[in-house]
């Protein structure tokens, strides 16, 4: 059965209730476009509800820039933990897709039934890590001492919801991989709104600002959960149906996860990495105003990235299904019709982000703050000219992760993000910030447009290599057949 939403436009979207979405026949523009909307939209969405904390504790918090520095503060080291572990799931959706486009319905089932078995082992480890090991990983990355006791608070309360949130991940990969973009959109409203309502109740209620927003995060974490369980495992009739007997691991498919989502995972795990050196260099100026205004500033530009990351997923799920197909001549096709469309979006979505720069920082810092050299509007502007200016570079780098890792690539991307990313930043702020003439809050911005040039450019060479190599092996196969 197939239930259809139409816009007021009249466009028709079709979701798959019980069967895959077929990704590799038809026109591609529009199904890219069918494809991502839903996804853009999850990801927004997730960030509203993510800015809903900050700006609810800046505005009716009694100490709100205090607490937005001790929230967002955390966001890095967050990350870092929990995207050693949601790498995987990028393995789960390049060998879901590609056994659904191969038709191998076992096959997928098992990656099904690993990747949640792996969902749960990590998200114990997760949760292990971030309760227990709070305050020694905020000591390391220099969090400001008057932020330290409520970081820590903050981040051993949402690490309770950490398993929760790996499986949700986890599931929503599989969806995606299967071609279904609205039922994550659906449950993480449900979830987002549930957020907000909570965090109302707990800051303007009952006046519990961090570890209320924190309770928040963690409740609405195990609803979205909930409800991707549910809907795999009692909604869904396809090869990916969720059983709860076979949730277990099954060696063979393990080893595709780990080839796949190791190496993406360490990438996600490195871009944090670079991202605490560089939230360590904010922490640096020792400024109240400087680190609340970087942290409203990245809320902000997040939205932008998570419209563009879109596309990394989209030409992912495509390659990976066309693969399986044996359709390996439309990856060129399926990667440049990304390309166009990921710098458009970055280019206008940073644009718009740049003019009402000012007016959208006041909803995180206050209406009434100061916007005048030393505050925080004044900071937080530094740090969005710099990157929504140039972010469609960074869904450049994006698209090409997701084709690489839509080809079966682990390695090479990985390297390239150690080198391209990481090496760049670290090795910028450890000469050039260093420097007293350089150590100002824009240079030290500077090392993010920096290592996206140099990134793609590392990626363009080893995209042509990877698809001219796939091309060969298919047409040796098209002769061998013959």
């Amino acid at each position: 059965m197939e239930k259809r939403w139409k816009n007021r436009g009249g466009i028709v979207m079709s979701i798959a209730r019980n069967k895959e979405r077929d990704l590799t026949t038809g026109p591609l523009v529009p199904k890219i476009i069918l494809f991502a909307l839903p996804l853009m939209a999850t990801g927004i969405l997730q960030l509203m509800f993510n800015a809903a904390d900050l700006i609810i504790v800046g505005q009716f918090a009694p100490n709100g820039q205090e607490d937005i520095g001790a929230i967002g503060g955390t966001g890095p080291l967050i990350n870092l933990v929990i995207n050693l572990f949601i790498g995987l799931s990028v393995g789960t959706s390049v060998f879901t897709a590609r056994y659904i486009g191969a038709g191998d319905r076992e096959k997928t089932g098992q990656t099904v039934h690993t990747s949640m078995a792996v969902a749960l082992i990590g998200g114990i480890v997760c949760f292990i890590l971030g309760f227990f090991f709070a305050r020694t990983f905020l000591s390391w990355m220099g969090t400001i001492d008057k932020f330290l006791d409520l970081s820590t608070r903050y981040m051993q309360i949402y690490f309770i919801g950490i398993p929760a949130c790996l499986i949700y991940n986890f599931g929503s990969a599989i969806l995606r991989a299967a071609g279904d973009t609205f039922h994550p959109l659906l449950f993480l409203t449900i979830a987002g709104v549930s957020n907000v309502i909570l965090n109302i109740i707990m800051v303007v209620c009952f006046q519990r600002s961090v570890d209320g927003v924190a309770w928040a995060s963690a409740v609405s974490q195990i609803i979205s959960a909930g409800l991707v369980v549910w809907y795999l495992a009692f909604r869904t009739e396809g090869s990916y149906k969720l059983e709860f007997r076979k949730i277990r691991i099954h060696k063979a498919r393990l080893w595709e996860l780990i080839r796949i989502g190791v190496p993406a995972g360490v990438q996600g795990a490195l871009y944090s990495l670079s991202n605490i050196i560089i939230q360590s260099g904010v922490n640096s100026f020792n400024s109240k105003a400087v680190v609340s205004g970087s942290v409203a500033s990245s809320s902000i530009d997040s939205f932008i990235y998570s419209a563009m990351t879109t596309f990394n997923h989209a030409a992912l799920s495509f390659i990976g299904q066309n693969i399986g197909a044996g359709k390996p001549e439309k990856i060129g096709k399926i990667t440049g019709t990304c390309l166009w469309m990921v710098s458009a979006v970055g280019i206008l979505l940073g644009l718009v982000t740049c003019f009402f720069g000012e007016p959208l920082l006041r909803l995180y810092v206050g209406s009434e703050a100061a916007a005048g050299e030393g505050s925080a509007i004044y900071y937080g502007m530094i740090r969005l000219r710099i990157i929504t200016l140039t972010y469609f570079t960074c869904g450049i780098m994006e698209v090409f992760s997701g084709s690489l890792r839509g080809m079966g690539a682990s390695l090479g991307p990985t390297v390239i993000c150690l080198t391209g990313v990481c090496g760049v930043r670290i090795l910028w702020i450890y000469t050039i910030f260093r420097m007293e003439e350089f150590h100002k809050l824009n240079i030290l911005f500077y090392s993010y447009p920096v290592s996206w040039v140099i990134t793609v450019m590392a990626q363009f060479i080893l995209f042509l290599h990877l698809r001219k190599k796939i091309l060969r092996q298919y047409a040796g196969k098209s002769v061998s057949s013959a």
